[in-house]
């Protein structure tokens, strides 16, 4: 069902206005009975597929969606992080409020809110990373192809030591599984 809520999105969000890629951005949707878990509440791994909504429409208004299709670039998440507040229950009317906060060496950073009349609900940071067959996007490759990002705008340190502390190695290393 994810894939096809996203496809739908995707032409949606081709018919809203264009933004700035650095402009938070809002999706306004409802609790579909597909997103909630036998409590009648939304699953809370399904936040995160949500979430990918807000981010894709982001994407396709700044025009960034488009640029990565002509460069054969796409996007994986590595790192994410939720926390919540309140329960969204089938029916609710929901916005996602979406925010690019950054770019370190290969990580763009978003940050993701669920808001009810104004109150967050949830909260995300997820960290993603542009791929492409060559291997994975360079800060200075997506400088040149999206612009630098406001100068005021600085990733805070407790998401970089966040996202440091909570990485695995890179998937030409070893990843040796071990409880010990």
């Amino acid at each position: 069902m994810h894939f096809s809520r996203m496809i739908l999105q995707l032409l949606k969000s081709r018919r809203r206005p264009c933004q700035g890629l650095w402009d938070a951005s809002r999706l306004s949707l409802r609790v579909l009975p597909t997103e909630i878990d036998i409590f009648g509440h939304v699953n809370n791994g399904m936040y995160f597929s949500i979430m990918d909504l807000g981010r894709l429409d982001m994407m396709v208004r700044s025009g960034v969606w488009k640029t990565l299709q002509s460069k054969g670039w796409s996007g994986v998440v590595s790192a994410e992080t939720i926390s919540f507040r309140k329960s969204l229950r089938l029916g609710h009317r929901y916005d996602i409020d979406t925010r690019l906060i950054g770019v370190d060496g290969r990580t763009v950073f978003f940050e993701h809110r669920i808001v009810v009349d104004d109150e967050i609900f949830a909260r995300a940071y997820v960290g993603t990373r542009l791929t492409a067959k060559s291997g994975t996007i360079t800060r200075d490759d997506m400088i040149e192809v999206f612009g630098a990002p406001p100068e005021d705008l600085e990733l805070p340190d407790w998401l970089i030591e966040w996202s440091r502390n909570n990485s695995l190695p890179s998937r030409r290393q070893p990843a040796p599984h071990d409880w010990r």
